[in-house]
């Protein structure tokens, strides 16, 4: 027989692994696409098929899949769409950022990436595409791994203090993606130090086979980096877009410093009883 308190542990370790097992489920379907079938799901997210059609019941039920009678498999559900848009506001992407976004992609036919920091982690916050500049998988919203092997994270790491950056990639890690990823710690130092000091970064193949990408520094009213633009394209249009991508980036990156320093400000003087004009 259990006690109190042991029949508590075992009560919440159920509970911890069916929150697990519902989250497989929903990262089967988004891997599988539309129409996935539950058989599809169980193998997916290893699990019997009866608690996978347990799981998908839930999920429907609450609006995070829905049943798509004609294919006979599940898909997303709408309430997904809920979530990523509060998660982009909260990611704080006005749309003067978005309109940078936009020329970058358009004058450079590229996929264009705003970056920030969320408490300590370099967070994707919003790209622009389209089908004939597609973003690189899996760049999406909320991507956060591997500073290391990504342009924006390498251009925002550059500016962070040592002790900070040092903490930050001890918790990541440095993992081997690509034969070309950048793993030796003093190697990635002497890396980023060159990023700093030229106010751009680039990787070629780090991050993913076949993937250039190049960033810039966003910087708030105090002169520390808030976050980064970046640009993708494929390895083989690199070269002769290397220069264009460049100016773009770096010009969009100054347009988007100048409003997060221009809302900080207003900010302060929104909070300031003594600001100008306060006393009429």
């Amino acid at each position: 027989m259990m006690h109190g308190t042991e029949a508590s542990a075992a009560a919440t370790a159920d509970l911890l692994g069916s929150v697990r097992r519902a989250f497989r489920v929903l990262e089967a379907v988004a891997a599988g696409g539309d129409g996935v079938t539950a058989k599809a799901v169980a193998r997916r997210a290893g699990l019997p098929l009866p608690t996978t059609y347990r799981l998908l019941n839930t999920l429907v039920y609450e609006g995070y899949l829905v049943r798509l009678h004609q294919s006979r498999g599940y898909g997303l559900g709408y309430k997904l769409t809920g979530l990523h848009r509060r998660l982009s506001q909260q990611l704080e992407v006005t749309p003067g950022v978005l309109s940078v976004l936009h020329r970058i992609h358009d004058e450079c036919a590229a996929a264009a990436y705003f970056t920030v920091f969320r408490d300590e982690e370099i967070v994707v916050a919003e790209v622009v595409d389209s089908p004939s500049a597609r973003r690189a998988e899996p760049l999406d919203v909320g991507f956060h791994q591997a500073p290391h092997a990504t342009a924006f994270g390498k251009v925002m790491l550059s500016w962070l203090p040592a002790e900070r950056r040092r903490d930050h990639l001890r918790e990541q890690g440095l993992p081997r993606l690509t034969e070309r990823t950048i793993t030796a710690p003093d190697a990635l130092e002497d890396h980023l130090a060159r990023v700093r000091a030229s106010g751009v970064a680039v990787e070629v193949g780090e991050f993913q086979g076949g993937l250039s990408c190049l960033a810039a520094p966003v910087f708030d009213a105090g002169g520390k980096v808030a976050g980064a633009l970046a640009t993708s394209v494929p390895v083989e249009l690199f070269e002769q877009r290397h220069r264009k991508l460049r100016d773009a980036v770096r010009a969009g990156a100054t347009r988007v410093s100048r409003l997060v320093a221009g809302v900080a400000e207003q900010h302060d003087a929104a909070a300031s009883p003594t600001r100008p004009g306060a006393h009429g």
